[in-house]
């Protein structure tokens, strides 16, 4: 199974080709470059299938990350799958952003059975959930955007930390400093969470490839009612 998959949620962007045939082999494009999302993430995909000898017919399905995240960026890779997905007729698996976050995380530290994930969400806000290994992509809580003043940081021997938000957490609660170990979501990590669903037909449409805000209203101000 080929997956081509999108990730915008920061200021980093990135594509991913996987090949369930080898899924230690995955390519990507990784960049940071804020603002730039829109020119740079058609072109980092169609380097992937040009290096790959692949078209978008050669694909079985589409797959980017959802949110929550960067308003215009998730718009764009929602839009780019949108638009790849309904041309070639592929579906499509959205993935939560702090499941890929959470994915890398794990992967990176094998002992570890929970990551919590909190995410800058601008605004003085931060965006969090906590994942099981186990489970994932399925967060153990809901997603949701707060003050990071009123984060309870999970404190059990076997939950580790990620996400680009954990700072501040730390100067909020005037925290000692804390190991984080994965900032930055990739797209391979979306590909390889969205493999499954994809091999067990919870394939969408590509009208359904829709960001996940968990922030609706990006316009008010921090403290505003939600």
């Amino acid at each position: 199974m080929k997956i081509l998959a999108i990730e915008a949620s920061t200021e980093a962007l990135s594509a991913a080709l996987f090949d369930s045939a080898q899924p230690d082999g995955t390519a990507e494009v990784f960049e940071i470059a804020p603002r730039a999302h829109a020119q740079r993430l058609l072109p980092a995909a169609q380097q992937l299938l040009d290096q790959a000898g692949l078209g978008l017919a050669d694909l079985d399905g589409l797959a980017f990350a959802r949110g929550p995240g960067a308003f215009t960026g998730l718009r764009i890779a929602a839009g780019l799958v949108q638009g790849l997905a309904a041309g070639a007729g592929l579906p499509v698996v959205g993935i939560s952003t702090l499941a890929v976050v959470a994915a890398r995380a794990l992967d990176q530290i094998p002992e570890a059975g929970r990551v919590q994930v909190v995410q800058d969400a601008r605004m003085g806000e931060i965006y969090t959930a906590t994942f099981a290994r186990a489970d994932l992509p399925v967060s153990d809580d809901v997603e949701r955007v707060m003050a990071p003043a009123d984060l309870e940081v999970a404190t059990g021997s076997d939950t580790i930390r990620a996400g680009n938000g954990w700072a501040l957490v730390v100067e909020s609660q005037a925290l000692a400093e804390q190991t984080v170990y994965v900032e930055a979501p990739h797209a391979a990590d979306v590909a390889r969470l969205a493999w499954p669903m994809l091999r067990d037909g919870q394939g969408r449409p590509a009208a359904e490839a829709l960001p996940v805000y968990v922030r609706d209203d990006v316009a008010r101000k921090p403290g505003g009612s939600r």
